[in-house]
């Protein structure tokens, strides 16, 4: 059974991140396996480790990408970040599609934990749809905020169409 398509926000996401053969990546929250499927095509010697909070989450997106766990390439565990010992020693990326955990409360230790295991020049980036233009100055603030604190860069990226905030945060 073919793979359903990428959504155009996932592969705008994952387009700039611009993975690389051997990176070794996190993903928060997987869900359905879009962002998952999109990272591992581009990933060779490299791994993703994708986590979610929920079982149907991994098991999604475990059914979508079989063959990139078959090959080595897909680690998926349930999982929130607060509890994760992560197996990569060091990550070149991390990567998150509409998780709120950024913004909607304090997150320190997530934050110094992802500070840790993020090597030197890589970047945590953290992805929002923007449907409700409202709520996207007070999640670029917060999320940014939070950032900063723990000592990354921040910078901000947005598409219009489909509309995506991108907030990159470099170690």
């Amino acid at each position: 059974m073919p793979s359903p398509t990428i959504p155009p926000r996932i592969k705008w996401a994952v387009d700039l991140m611009d993975v690389q053969p051997g990176d070794q990546v996190l993903e928060i929250g997987c869900g359905p396996g879009a962002g998952a499927e999109a990272i591992c095509a581009k990933l060779e010697t490299g791994k993703l480790f994708a986590i979610d909070r929920s079982e149907s989450g991994v098991d999604r997106t475990k059914r979508r990408n079989q063959k990139y766990v078959d090959a080595g390439r897909l680690v998926v565990r349930q999982i929130d970040l607060a509890t994760l010992r992560v197996p990569v020693k060091r990550l070149n990326k991390v990567f998150a599609f509409n998780v709120n955990l950024f913004w909607v409360r304090a997150c320190e230790d997530e934050i110094a934990l992802l500070h840790e295991r993020v090597v030197p020049g890589g970047a945590v980036y953290l992805f929002y749809e923007a449907a409700r233009p409202e709520l996207v100055p007070n999640i670029v603030k917060k999320a940014s905020e939070n950032l900063l604190r723990g000592g990354f860069r921040v910078s901000v990226v947005e598409q219009k169409a489909p509309p995506v905030i991108g907030i990159i945060a470099r170690r």
